[in-house]
């Protein structure tokens, strides 16, 4: 049983080939995908997939594993069940599956597919795949050189497919049943090409020996025929998406209902996606999955848009004044364990706390005799720092300054402490040089941030801005191997999720001591 609340990037509802589809190209973006599906595919009494170039033939069924299977290489995870309800979250959405589970997303890609309502006729529903069907298309090959009955609900729809079976029937008859009367000018197309038009409502179909024989009218009189297409309703799949205020709009042809989207499949809920039939009546399968796949690549796009937005927000230092001036303490007021791990039996001296925050570790720094400089870039967090330092009566000196741009002296501190500083790369090693710099022979360098394999914590997934997380292999790179003994590890820890549940998260770590010789020791 997997947890009871995970997060993803996105959760696509429907495992046909247009959530699959979109699953794929999502996942191969690195994107954390989670595929629900009921395991009942639209055309899965049809026994064969066609039209789908390289799978022709293939079982519905099958097709849904091959490309399960892809999803899971590229490191999606697929959930057997249905989505039942759908509610709007301040991080997205959050989708109630059957079996009462919850999974969260920041976007939803709905592929639920479509119900076909078949008219009321007996003998219909029991034969539909096989010998009743709706689609030239994805049938007729299958039904080729056999007497093609054309059951009428709809004009136009049923004038096409008995145009188009023509072509593959030596013998086609037009049913006129409940369809409106046929004009001068359409009875016409058909009698050109040899189409009879039979009225009269069908009251039953007929078959023998597992066979189709023949449509029986409401007078008793039974056309012979060995095959019959119909056009039913064809109704979306839409109940979650009615939770979230989108209801399905008819059809151009009256043939049934869709939700409406853009060509990238964008409805105009805000995070809400749809592919395959739920939006376009008439897909077949290979449609389908291209429009899965432009409906991924649209929602990556989506989120990168909207993570580069929220780096731009975390990266500026109004976002943390406004975040330490809003409220009370936004930090717990404990010293980061790594830093107490790493500083415990070193012989104090000066610190550098970069990115100090509302001073918990300058302070337990100070408290242990070390001469503690907090940097922060927020005013508000060193005030509140501040006060601390005077309620619990040590003295740090604390400085306001971007971090990513500000110069500490050269080779001054005994310490340097960086915890869970988030940056992008450049910048991030920019200021590791620097800092670095900064570091006396003998020195300790202490970096801590947040580990990618956080990224593999199912309740998190894949926490927003991945991008700002790093190994410690990766800052040792940025130093010169030559300067300095370095100790790179990823100590777990536990910690509560989003949920309230227990988890386990990954520090990077990296502890690297600065060499030098006794005498560049004292002249520093």
């Amino acid at each position: 049983m997997v947890p009871m609340t995970q997060n993803f990037d996105v959760a696509v509802l429907g495992g046909g080939p247009a959530g699959l589809s979109g699953a794929v190209s999502l996942c191969r973006s690195r994107r954390s995908v989670v595929v629900v599906d009921a395991g009942s595919p639209r055309n899965a009494p049809s026994g064969a997939v066609h039209g789908f170039l390289s799978r022709d033939g293939i079982s519905p069924f099958e097709l849904a594993e091959i490309g399960q299977a892809e999803v899971k290489r590229y490191g999606g995870l697929v959930l057997p069940g249905t989505a039942v309800a759908a509610s709007r979250t301040d991080r997205g959405f959050e989708v109630t599956l059957d079996d009462g589970q919850t999974i969260a997303a920041r976007r939803l890609l709905v592929t639920t597919g479509l119900s076909d309502m078949l008219p009321d006729v007996p003998g219909l529903a029991e034969r539909w795949g096989r010998d009743v069907v709706h689609c030239p298309h994805c049938h007729g090959w299958e039904l080729r050189d056999r007497s093609v009955g054309v059951l009428a609900t709809h004009t136009e729809w049923a004038m096409r497919q008995a145009l188009m079976f023509q072509q593959l029937a030596p013998e086609v008859t037009f049913f006129q049943h409940t369809a409106p009367d046929l004009t001068e000018q359409q009875v016409t197309r058909l009698g050109a090409w040899g189409i009879r038009v039979v009225t009269g409502r069908v009251e039953a179909l007929e078959a023998a020996d597992d066979r189709i024989t023949g449509l029986r009218l409401d007078g008793g009189t039974v056309v012979p025929c060995s095959a019959v297409t119909v056009a039913p309703r064809l109704v979306a799949g839409s109940a979650v998406l009615a939770d979230l205020g989108l209801e399905p709009t008819a059809h151009p042809m009256g043939v049934g209902e869709s939700i409406a989207a853009d060509p990238s499949g964008k409805t105009e809920v805000p995070g809400v996606w749809v592919a395959g039939n739920v939006t376009d009546v008439m897909a077949q399968a290979m449609s389908s999955a291209a429009g899965g796949a432009a409906a991924g690549a649209a929602i990556n796009g989506d989120l990168i848009a909207e993570d580069t937005e929220l780096t731009l927000r975390v990266l500026s230092p109004d976002y943390w004044e406004e975040r330490y001036a809003s409220g009370e303490r936004v930090w717990s007021g404990d010293p980061n364990p790594r830093l107490v791990e790493a500083a415990t039996g070193l012989q104090p001296g000066t610190a550098l706390d970069v990115g100090s925050g509302e001073g918990a570790d300058s302070l337990w720094l100070a408290a242990r005799g070390w001469d503690v400089t907090g940097v922060d870039v927020s005013q508000a967090a060193l005030d509140r720092a501040a006060r601390h330092a005077a309620e619990s009566g040590v003295d740090v000196t604390w400085h306001q300054a971007d971090v990513t741009t500000w110069e500490p002296e050269p080779a001054r501190f005994d310490l340097v402490s960086v915890q869970y500083l988030q940056l992008p790369r450049p910048a991030r090693d920019t200021l590791i040089r620097r800092l670095a710099a900064a570091v006396r022979p003998g020195g300790t360098l202490l970096v801590v941030g947040h580990h990618p394999a956080d990224l593999e914590v199912p309740t998190l997934r894949r926490p927003r801005l991945p991008h700002l997380m790093f190994t410690a292999e990766d800052i040792a790179a940025v130093l010169d191997a030559a300067d300095w003994d370095v100790a790179a590890s990823a100590p777990e820890r536990p910690a509560t999720g989003p949920g309230g549940d227990r988890i386990t998260l990954t520090d990077a770590v990296l502890r690297a001591v600065r060499r030098g010789t006794e005498g560049e020791r004292k002249r520093s």
